[in-house]
């Protein structure tokens, strides 16, 4: 039996969504993770139709790193300097990185856990896009979202693309959650980043396979955010593409948040599905900062 858990604010100015929207924060890349992750690897149908929370779904390495680095991001300030952004962010994921061994990484991200002295390699993937979610809230313009989001993204993936994927999605967020329209964010991310995002994902989903590059997952993740009606229609559209599905969600829930906010009801089952204290402390650590925050404005 297909569940469908809410029925989607369709006005980005509806009430109760603004209301979501100051009260939870980095749980969109979370609940994309978790919900895309049985269908990772063309394991699914291509489809819309599917059961929310399906057998076998839970969080994997998008959440703990997403978690992560939104915890490194909060403890260095939000006036840091690049390389003292650099360094927590590096520290932090391996600190995370040892609590959550098994949590999914590719190969060469999990070599660069275990290294005493990390560095770059170069990575274009689309880890530095699923991870970058915190980096899209924390600042009050898109010049310094970009600049903290490419630190994020150079303790590991510091090729052109890869610091591309992380701007991209932060830049994404920050418009999304300072009320930006579609159009205008559709605008910005193809002139600043040269993505294509004139296709359709009627267009895309026929020949699209597992690729965990930046260059052939933020583009689609951005356009199933720009296809959809609500929060919950825009984790459908990315998982409806197959591929790397649990990070191409990951990345569309954490901009459809910052623009219809989460319905309460699935913010209830992330909290149910990942670790009590040691995950949802830092998420409402964050959260505490940011209403803080936007009390002070």
């Amino acid at each position: 039996m297909l569940i469908y858990y809410t029925t989607d604010c369709n006005k980005k100015r509806d009430i109760d969504c603004a209301i979501m929207r100051l009260e939870v924060y980095m749980y969109g890349a979370i609940l994309g993770d978790i919900i895309g992750s049985p269908f990772e690897f063309d394991r699914g149908d291509k489809t819309k139709k599917f059961d929310l929370f399906s057998k076998g779904c839970g969080f994997t390495d998008d959440t703990v790193m997403t978690i992560a680095v939104g915890e490194a991001l909060l403890a260095v300030g939000v006036d840091a300097k690049v390389k003292d952004i650099e360094e927590a962010v590096a520290v932090n994921m391996q600190d995370w990185g040892k609590r959550y061994p098994d949590a999914g990484y590719g190969g060469k991200f999990r070599c660069w856990l275990r290294e005493s002295n990390p560095k770059p390699y170069d990575s274009y993937g689309n880890g530095s896009a699923m991870r970058v979610s915190a980096a899209g809230w924390l600042y009050k313009s898109i010049e310094r979202t970009r600049e903290v989001a490419k630190a994020t993204a150079n303790v590991t993936h510091n090729h052109p693309e890869g610091i591309k994927g992380a701007e991209a999605t932060a830049s994404a967020i920050f418009m999304a959650r300072n009320g930006s329209s579609k159009d205008e964010i559709k605008s910005y991310i193809e002139k600043e980043f040269d993505y294509n995002l004139d296709r359709t994902l009627d267009e895309i989903r026929p020949e699209y396979h597992m690729d965990e590059t930046c260059q052939r997952t933020v583009p689609e993740a951005i356009i199933a955010f720009l296809e959809a009606e609500g929060f919950e229609d825009a984790i459908r559209n990315a998982v409806s593409l197959g591929g790397d599905t649990d990070t191409l969600a990951a990345i569309t829930g954490s901009i459809a948040e910052a623009f219809y906010g989460i319905p309460a009801v699935l913010i209830e089952e992330c909290r149910n599905r990942i670790d009590k204290g040691l995950m949802t402390d830092i998420l409402d650590e964050f959260d505490c900062f940011l209403r803080k925050t936007m009390e002070n404005k």
